[in-house]
């Protein structure tokens, strides 16, 4: 699978199906090996005399000075081994290489090792380079898995990616208390499709007995009121230490307001991810995260991986729950027990239990009796009263057996308790974890709510776990809305299940089924859910035609598939004398056109022709037909259509012309030949152009993605450049800010 954003090939970053994207650089000789995870091939580097040996890529890349690159792979062998950036001048003379850490013991498994960098004054391009030094001949180094491109971060960090990962350096971590700052590079096995932890970690090490704190130098703005949420990996120096993250709110003047921290219940010495959050509270300006063990011995290290903070997530789009209160992260939250003998806790240690993250909720009743849980209040949108609202929650019968009644407790603006409504007691399914679900309906002043659970154990000594508990206002599951402005319809997708395929097609009134496209190609059902909420906009939709959706959500595991369908609808079209030309990958290039003239078209075949001696008849030897090739010639009428005109003939795309019904041509995904563009009166001042397109009909493009923010905000901006001067040296147009194009690049 090709990681993305690489600047490498696919063969160069994957060694298959060869070595081609690689060559010696010093003390070396190349060949494929087998026993990849990025496919099977590897780069096995064998050393030709006892010194350091080095690979590098054939190609090199171009770069733009200042600019952070980041290069990464995957690495197995007997001795340790280092990963470098190669920066070269524009006449390809080496300048310098930054070098990564040398892991710190050797290790047979494929583990990642990595570094990131600014390319230097007068860098133009650069490679990468594999090193490692034997202490004979013959020694073999395996790499693949390789990457060269801009910093992968998480999306939506509000961290600089400096901070977030110690590719680069430690810079973006001060010492709190008690504790020393570094980096190392352990042989981690991170999975061969995670990109976010290299080969540097932070390190933060006690200088004596008692407590240590190390925190981000980084104070990131945050909105009062917002719910945030801080993770990162820590490996704790032994299962028993009490380590944690913290995330900490500041107001202007720089004071600390508040501190919320998760302690990590650690399973083993290994990476494990912790979770905390907390809503900024009235002043909050900024916030930050610490790190920390209580109780350390000196010289422990705690070890830390992938630092984030962001805006929470909910489980579920529009849940008025907290992700504190719904997750179990950092505890129970605001969870209490308001009758019965139950006892409620998080569930420990980590990754023991759990629907999603590594914690749940257990509750467990000593005596086979009733027992009513109920969560904090939280505020509902106004005009909720009379509204239906879904509870959802992931349930597990951990021992014993089980009654539910699942229900919410509404409450109006002077915390007036309203009344619970709720469903009747049901059995809890098992094994596994089931999602649950129920509608309410807010009564008349209801401004809160909390959900409510009686739960009633079925024997002594029973336990229950739940987990990812949502309640939001019902909304159709399926919408579609049509666009007329940009001939678009827009399709919005709810309540979907993480993690598993979609397959959305487009069906015409003749039954003709199209996959729709999306930001990663077509939703051919390889595309996952990251979501329980999706919004489509389809800009390839016929005009003037009904079309209707069909959307199957597939589960890997078995593949078995959900179904829904949406209405009708039908894209509009004033004048059938203009015509649409769209970027399937570029909507927001799209253009309209008044035609002037239709093609006139002419299918093209390449052949042979034999004439043999005494035979009246030549023979022929024809290929296949082309498809249509004609000259579409269209008219623009101001200046600013003939801008977006050329604005979307750029690129050289592969465009789609679409024309109302009625005029003969179907919808026609085709390539522009060479155009011209000609003045239709001799007026300089006349705005309009007469243009020819020469069009040669293609293929569907169905690899191609819809170009767009990606998950890409202005907070990513925020985070990576200083300065509104930086932005404009990086890129060339506000197009390439949107789509992260830089300079050079």
């Amino acid at each position: 699978m090709a990681i993305p954003g690489n600047f490498l090939s696919q063969v160069t970053e994957s060694i298959d199906p060869n070595t081609s994207g690689w060559t010696p650089l010093l003390n070396c000789t190349l060949s494929k090996g087998t026993g990849g995870r990025n496919g099977d091939g590897v780069l096995t580097v064998k050393s030709v005399a006892a010194g350091e040996m080095r690979a590098r890529t054939v190609s090199s890349y171009a770069v733009t000075p200042g600019t952070v690159y980041q290069t990464f792979a995957d690495a197995s062998g007997s001795i340790v081994e280092k990963i470098g950036l190669r920066w070269l001048s524009p006449t390809n003379i080496e300048l310098s290489i930054s070098w990564s850490l040398t892991t710190a013991s050797a290790s047979a498994s494929l583990h990642r090792v990595g570094v990131a960098a600014p390319a230097p004054v007068g860098a133009a391009r650069a490679q990468v380079v594999l090193s490692s030094s034997p202490a004979g001949a013959a020694v073999t180094h395996l790499w693949e898995n390789v990457y060269l491109g801009l910093p992968i971060r998480s999306t939506g960090n509000l961290l600089p990616f400096g901070t977030e990962s110690f590719e680069i350096d430690a810079s973006g971590w001060t010492s709190e208390l008690n504790a020393t700052v570094g980096r190392a590079a352990p042989a981690v096995q991170w999975p061969v499709t995670w990109y976010y932890s290299g080969g540097a970690i932070l390190t933060v090490t006690a200088i004596a007995n008692g407590d240590v704190a190390a925190r981000t130098v980084e104070r990131p703005v945050v909105t009062e009121g917002i719910e945030y949420t801080a993770y990162c990996y820590l490996s704790p120096p032994t299962t028993g230490s009490d380590s944690w993250i913290e995330i900490r709110f500041y107001d202007a003047t720089d004071t600390q307001l508040t501190a919320t921290r998760g302690e990590l219940a650690a399973a083993s010495t290994g990476y494990q991810r912790q979770r905390v959050s907390a809503i900024a509270p009235a002043g909050a300006v900024t916030c930050g995260v610490t790190v920390g063990m209580d109780g350390a011995t000196a010289a422990q290290i705690l070890r830390v991986e992938q630092v984030v903070v962001t805006v929470a997530p909910g489980f579920q789009a529009g849940s008025v729950v907290r992700y504190a209160d719904a997750s179990f992260e950092q505890g129970v939250a605001g969870w209490t027990k308001t009758s019965g003998v139950a006892t409620i806790a998080r569930s420990t240690p980590w990754g023991a239990a759990a629907a999603d993250g590594s914690y749940c909720l257990t509750v467990t009743s000593a005596t086979a009796t009733a027992s009513t849980i109920r969560s904090a209040k939280f505020p509902l949108p106004s005009g909720s009263e009379g509204q239906d609202f879904r509870l959802s929650f992931y349930e597990q019968v951990a021992a014993g057996s089980w009654t539910t009644t699942r229900g919410v407790r509404w409450y109006d603006a002077a915390d007036t308790d309203l009344g619970a409504t709720g469903t009747g007691a049901s059995a809890a399914p098992s094994p596994g974890w089931w999602k649950l679900s129920r509608d309410q309906t807010a009564p008349a002043g209801a401004t809160q709510a909390a959900v409510e659970l009686t739960l009633t154990a079925g024997a002594i000594n029973s336990t229950i776990r739940l987990d990812a508990v949502a309640l939001w206002q019902a909304e159709p599951l399926m919408e579609v809305d049509v666009i007329p402005a940009s001939a678009s319809i827009t399709i919005t997708l709810r309540e979907l299940t993480l993690d598993r395929g979609i397959l959305i097609y487009r069906i015409t009134p003749d039954g003709t089924r199209t996959l729709v496209r999306g930001p990663n190609g077509l939703y051919d059902g390889t595309v996952v859910i990251t979501s329980d909420q999706m919004v489509i906009e389809d800009y390839e939709a016929p005009l003037l035609t009904p079309v209707y959706y069909y959307v199957e959500v597939i589960d890997p595991a078995d593949l078995s598939h959900q179904n829904r369908t949406s209405d009708p609808v039908t894209i509009p079209h004033d004048d059938p004398d203009e015509a649409w030309l769209k970027d399937p990958g570029n909507p927001q290039r799209n253009c309209r056109v008044l035609m002037q003239t239709a093609p006139v078209w002419s299918r093209p075949i390449e052949q042979a022709t034999h004439r043999v001696a005494g035979r009246r008849n030549a023979v022929v030897l024809s290929g296949v037909r082309s498809g249509l090739e004609g000259d579409l010639q269209i008219w623009t009428r101001t200046d600013e259509e003939r801008a977006s005109l050329h604005w979307l003939l750029d690129s050289g795309n592969v465009i789609l012309w679409q024309a109302a019904p009625g005029k003969g041509v179907s919808d026609m995904y085709v390539s522009v030949g060479s155009i011209t563009e000609a003045r239709s009166e001799e007026d300089a001042d006349d705005p309009w152009r007469a243009w020819t397109l020469p069009l040669t009909e293609a293929d569907m493009p169905v690899t191609t993605g819809v170009n767009g923010s990606a998950g890409r905000t202005w907070q990513d901006i925020l985070s990576e450049f200083a300065t509104w001067q930086e932005v404009l040296e990086t890129y060339a147009t506000w197009e390439d800010v949107f789509l992260d194009r830089r300079i050079g690049g």
